[in-house]
């Protein structure tokens, strides 16, 4: 991006410009949901400018003064966040401050994950309004800091992609209409498990590393950020995969916070997410910490581990 240029320019498609043009295709809409995006877009920039617990705390702080929701859910509390009465809204809020945190201090991309879902009717909020199928979420997004700041984030009409341009202080679309390749040549996972993998898991690496219909191997990346090895796959294509094994036989990745969002968005995009058992988004959550297994990206690469795990259970019957 040429910082210098763009703050000549006047034609540039801001993230506040999209999320108000958006707003406009919707007559009946009051602006709450724009001011929610607002506000976490303005989060994300916190923390873009101090990765740090600061940053955290004024993230969860400015998703709770928008006086536009009603439950926040945060990887870093172990109970849900109720809003006072007097600033309560619709909206419930879901997110993972900081992705990869372990990795500050060696370099790595991390990020921020969200999710938005609206509370079912109008009543005293309870978790019920939060433990909702990923399908019900009205928008969900990540922000990822690294060599730039980009946001992704998807309304419910496709996939856009956001780029902080330090010089404005603005995103600035630079990814429009993202779709992923239907097919990928890339698979992501952490091998070190390969042991304690089930078998559709085992089966389906071993066929990327080793094809038998001559095509040529897939390449293994794997960072260890959910929100960069996802980001990766959504722009070239291929499978993110964080699969049961027997240390954690339900999974390891949170459901309402990282398995709906990046399954959203993949989707939206045109791809897949499957939990090795059904479609990700059908999922219902019981706990809003809850965990599972999950594969998503290119919707080809995803339909051949899908018919994997299906395979093993025709087997089983």
């Amino acid at each position: 991006m040429d910082h210098e240029a763009d703050a000549h320019r006047t034609d540039l498609m801001t993230i506040t410009r999209f999320v108000l043009n958006e707003q406009s295709k919707h007559p009946e809409s009051r602006g709450d949901f724009s001011i929610l995006l607002s506000h976490i877009v303005l989060g994300c920039k916190f923390v873009c400018s101090a990765v740090n617990k600061a940053g955290l705390a004024k993230l969860i702080g400015l998703a709770g003064e928008t006086n536009v929701q009603c439950i926040l859910v945060s990887e870093e509390d172990e109970e849900a966040i109720f809003v006072e009465p007097s600033k309560r809204g619709k909206y419930c809020v879901v997110f993972d401050p900081l992705d990869g945190s372990s990795n500050i201090d060696c370099g790595v991309s991390i990020g921020t994950i969200f999710g938005i879902y609206m509370m079912k009717d109008s009543h005293e909020p309870t978790l019920d309004d939060v433990l909702q199928p990923g399908n019900n979420m009205l928008a969900a997004g990540y922000c990822m800091y690294g060599s730039s700041c980009t946001l992704v984030l998807s309304t419910g009409s496709g996939v856009n992609g956001f780029t902080l341009d330090p010089s404005l202080g603005e995103f600035i679309l630079t990814h429009p209409d993202i779709k992923i390749p239907k097919k990928g040549k890339i698979y992501s996972v952490n091998e070190g498990n390969a042991k304690n993998w089930d078998g559709p898991t085992a089966k389906y690496v071993e066929k990327c590393k080793f094809p038998k219909d001559g095509s040529s191997p897939k390449s293994l990346r794997y960072i260890g950020s959910m929100v960069a090895d996802v980001h990766r796959t959504l722009l070239y294509g291929g499978i993110f995969m964080y699969p049961r094994d027997k240390k954690s036989p339900n999974g390891k990745l949170r459901v309402l916070y990282e398995v709906f969002p990046m399954s959203f968005l993949m989707e939206q995009a045109g791809g897949q997410s499957f939990t090795g058992k059904q479609r990700a988004l059908d999922l219902v959550p019981k706990k809003i910490h809850e965990r599972s297994p999950i594969f998503l990206g290119s919707y080809d690469d995803v339909e051949e581990i899908k018919a994997l795990f299906y395979a093993a259970e025709e087997k089983k019957e």
